[in-house]
């Protein structure tokens, strides 16, 4: 019986010691779920091991068929640019299907309800609370734009209201947010982090939400990000093994 293409999961990798072991604490759940699935971590920088290091082990390993997932929530200038030069002088044995970034999804806000009620709210809240929906930032419009279509797509499941904000690149920042919250007549006002991992710019949004009445933390390693993750390998796959059959 053929394996399933080894799934590797491309984190960006930081200084800050709580993203890779967040981004550790996220694979072992994905293993948990699916341990039929070999599931190996690289790291685009800062962090070892790096993306073409896991490549090349598993190239003398006899691997030949591989899923690269980003582990990004948006297709910016990383999923566009730099993880497909990375995998572009990867092993030449090495069958790769880059899989899709993890956003948008339900499954993705179901997270990020998980986290704020985790911090406090109750479903009943949801009527008089006003949502920030921090992201990182970029400055890539397709990103930007993701980031308030799901803000919109939010609002209508119940909130007060729900506005968008970045930590870096692109306004309104997170206290912006708020403010604007607060002065549409929010009882409260909450701030969900659209972030992976903790890092510099999650304290970013830490900062800017001081004004909140809750902030929630990082997705983390929640089931529901699990699930994507496995959605989006099991999207990409498919391919990875016609190839190999036609090969």
């Amino acid at each position: 019986m053929t394996s399933p293409p080894v799934l590797l999961v491309i984190a960006h990798g930081s200084r800050d010691p709580r993203h890779a072991a967040t981004v550790h604490a996220l694979v072992r759940r994905v293993r948990a779920v699916r341990p039929d699935v070999r599931v190996e971590t690289g790291f685009l920088d800062f962090n070892v091991p790096s993306v073409q290091g896991v490549l090349e082990s598993l190239e003398t390993e006899g691997v030949r068929d591989v899923v690269a997932l980003p582990l990004l929530l948006t297709r910016a200038f990383h999923a566009k640019a730099d993880i497909p030069a990375v995998l572009a002088d990867a092993p030449p044995r090495l069958r790769i299907r880059q899989a899709e970034v993890l956003g948008p999804s339900p499954l993705l806000l179901s997270a990020l309800e998980r986290r704020l009620y985790e911090a406090g709210l109750t479903p009943a809240d949801k009527s008089s609370t006003g949502v920030v929906l921090a992201s990182a930032g970029s400055s890539d419009p397709e990103a930007i734009a993701v980031i308030a279509e799901i803000a919109r797509e939010w609002r209508h499941t119940g909130w007060c209201a729900v506005r968008p904000a970045f930590a870096s690149a692109s306004l309104p920042r997170t206290e912006d947010a708020v403010r604007e919250l607060r002065e549409l007549g929010c009882a409260r006002v909450a701030v969900a982090p659209y972030v992976l991992a903790p890092g510099r710019l999650p304290d970013r949004i830490a900062r800017g939400a001081e004004r909140a009445d809750v902030l929630a933390d990082v997705l983390g390693p929640s089931p529901e990000v699990a699930r994507v993750l496995l959605e989006r390998y099991d999207e990409a796959r498919t391919p990875v093994l016609a190839a190999a059959v036609g090969a």
